[in-house]
């Protein structure tokens, strides 16, 4: 190849993942950091494909969307303090709930280009331990204080203190733009977009009772790790029914003449972590390793969601992925007919619905059910916001391995701010 020669493009291989159990806030985790959650899952990654030799692996890619200060470096940090080499490089990357799969996309490109033979990626986040803020006006004095040139003026700076100054900043679940909680948001959506209670409460039943199906049949021995006492995700409720859902009173949305969305069909907030080795395919032959399936295709999308949501439109806060699938598809040469698996995160059940009616609107075709989260998704594991995206591409990687022959997988993603990750994993 010339230098001027574009470098072309390797496939890029899904090896395997682990995760922690998904635990409910203030739960089981409640005391356990982003890097101590990252690190066990990362342990488990290293233990299971024998990682633990130097240079074993390129680079490790993750992030968190709720991190305190300390968290400064935390990819780089759970490296240091875990089982593998401590001179693999590391850094952190955010995408509110796409965090994960960016990670996993932003790793991939460089074993695609050549640049690195294999990489580590995903997320994890702790809403237990969301950190708190110092009031902006005492951070003000502070700042001022810190600024005095003079022991007299240090003082009268700090004199500036009041009572109301200790009361700390706590984290909202929050738009900046619209002053709107995500479950607001999406109530919004279901309105408009005409999402029945009963359509979400199926949705959601069936997220519960195939997630508890997976782990009956051991789906999930090599893809969870053990941690703080929990072997499953806390938030499952395998005798979850339609008929159940139905008694829950509805939490978003309560100013709508019939509001449709509750506890039961919503995520909740949830700490975990969750990681995906990726490779060439040499590196993988060289080490004996079968790839589960191929990373081959990705999209980024937003949308003006504080114009959309607010005018009672159809671009709500979650509804990038309505665009982000079709322009990935066309791209790809691809349609919905050629998808044996389909994964879409579920954040609500309302905004899977929705993004399902959108898909069809905007051209492409019915999503069968029977393909659709075959194995469960958010509602039934929890959403630790960054871990979601790796959690669902190790899950759809092992189910496209287990089918026979070639199968095709799809995975959309929505995230705050109006965005959406999407992808697509091969099985040859």
């Amino acid at each position: 190849m010339s230098p001027l020669e574009p470098p072309r493009a390797r496939r890029v291989a899904v090896i395997g993942g682990t995760r922690v159990p998904f635990a409910r806030a203030d739960g089981p985790y409640a005391t356990a950091s982003n890097q101590e959650m990252l690190t066990a899952a990362l342990n488990g990654l290293v233990e299971r494909y024998g990682l633990q030799a130097p240079g074993a692996v390129g680079e490790l890619v993750a992030g968190a969307v709720l991190k305190h200060s300390r968290d400064f470096n935390l990819t780089r940090e759970t490296v240091l303090g875990s089982d593998l080499d401590s001179r693999t490089p590391a850094y952190d990357i955010q995408q509110a709930c796409g965090t994960g799969l960016q990670a996993i996309i932003a790793a991939a490109n460089k074993i695609a280009l050549g640049q690195t033979e294999s990489a580590i990626a995903g997320g994890v986040d702790t809403a237990s331990d969301a950190p708190l803020g110092v009031n902006d006006d005492l951070r003000r004095v502070l700042l001022e204080a810190r600024r005095a040139k003079s022991l007299g003026a240090r003082v009268k700076a700090l004199a500036k203190v009041r009572p109301a100054h200790l009361v700390p900043d706590i984290p909202r679940n929050a738009e900046p733009r619209t002053g709107l909680s995500m479950g607001e948001h999406a109530a919004v959506t279901a309105r408009v977009w005409g999402v029945t209670r009963e359509a979400q409460d199926e949705l959601a039943a069936a997220s519960h009772q195939r997630l508890a199906a997976a782990y009956e049949r051991g789906f999930f021995q090599d893809l969870v790790v053990p941690f703080r006492g929990l072997a499953r995700d806390q938030n499952l409720r395998p005798g979850s029914t339609v008929e159940k859902l139905a008694t829950l009173k509805p939490v978003f949305g309560l100013k709508d003449p019939e509001p449709t969305m509750t506890a039961g069909n919503s995520t909740p907030l949830t700490d975990g972590a969750a990681l995906v080795l990726l490779a060439s395919e040499e590196w993988a032959a060289e080490r004996g390793l079968e790839p589960l399936a191929y990373l081959t295709a990705y999209e980024t999308a937003a949308v003006d969601f504080p114009h959309g949501d607010v005018a009672d439109g159809e671009d709500g806060l979650l509804m990038a992925p309505a665009y982000a699938v079709p322009r990935m598809l066309e791209r790809a040469g691809l349609t919905m007919a050629d998808f044996d698996l389909i994964e879409v995160h579920e954040a609500f059940a309302s905004q899977v619905l929705a993004t399902l009616a959108a898909w069809e609107k905007r051209g492409l075709a019915p999503v069968d059910r029977s393909r659709l989260n075959v194995a469960g998704s958010s509602l039934a594991t929890g959403h630790p916001f960054a871990a979601t995206g790796a959690r669902i591409v190790a899950t759809l990687a092992k189910l496209l391995a287990e089918r026979e022959g070639p199968a095709r997988g799809l995975i959309s993603v929505c995230a705050a701010g109006g965005q959406g990750v999407t992808a697509v994993l091969e099985r040859t």
